[in-house]
C-alpha cells in the first residue's frame, strides 16, 4: 500500500548542507590514492622488469618513457599518491593508539600529511632525476 504521508516526512541532506574540511578531503584522498597506486603498479613492474631485463632493454624503456612528458606527471602522481598513503596510515596508527583524536590536533594532522606528501614527493623525485 502507497504511503499517504509520503511528503510530510523530512528529505535527506544535500551535500551543500555539509562544509567540506580537511579530514574529509583526507578520507576521501586515501581511497583515491590507494586506488590509484592500485592501478599504477604495473607501471612500476614495467620498469623494473626493464631494469632487470639488461640495460639495452632498460635504456630503450626509459628513453619511450622519458621522452613523454605526460609520464612524468603519471611517475610524480604515484610517488605522491605513496606518499600521502604512507602518511595517512601513520596517523591511523597514531589514532590507534587514541593520540590526536582531538579536532583541532585532528586537523593539524591532516594538513602535515598533505604538506608532507608534497614535499616527499618533490624531493624523491629530485633524488630520482639525479640518478
Amino acid at each position: 500500500m502507497a504511503d499517504v504521508n509520503r511528503g510530510n516526512r523530512p528529505l535527506s541532506p544535500h551535500l551543500s548542507v555539509y562544509r567540506l574540511h580537511i579530514l574529509m578531503v583526507s578520507s576521501i584522498l586515501i581511497r583515491i590514492t590507494g586506488n590509484g597506486m592500485t592501478v599504477g603498479i604495473p607501471l612500476v613492474l614495467w620498469w623494473l622488469l626493464a631494469a632487470a631485463a639488461g640495460p639495452e632493454a632498460y635504456a630503450a624503456n626509459m628513453e619511450w618513457l622519458t621522452g613523454w612528458w605526460l609520464a612524468y606527471i603519471v611517475w610524480f602522481g604515484l610517488i605522491w599518491a605513496l606518499w600521502y598513503h604512507m602518511l595517512g596510515g601513520i596517523r591511523h596508527i597514531i589514532w590507534d593508539e587514541a593520540v590526536g583524536l582531538e579536532l583541532e590536533t585532528a586537523e593539524k594532522l591532516g594538513w602535515g600529511i598533505v604538506i608532507g606528501s608534497v614535499v616527499g614527493a618533490v624531493l624523491t623525485s629530485i633524488i630520482l632525476l639525479t640518478i
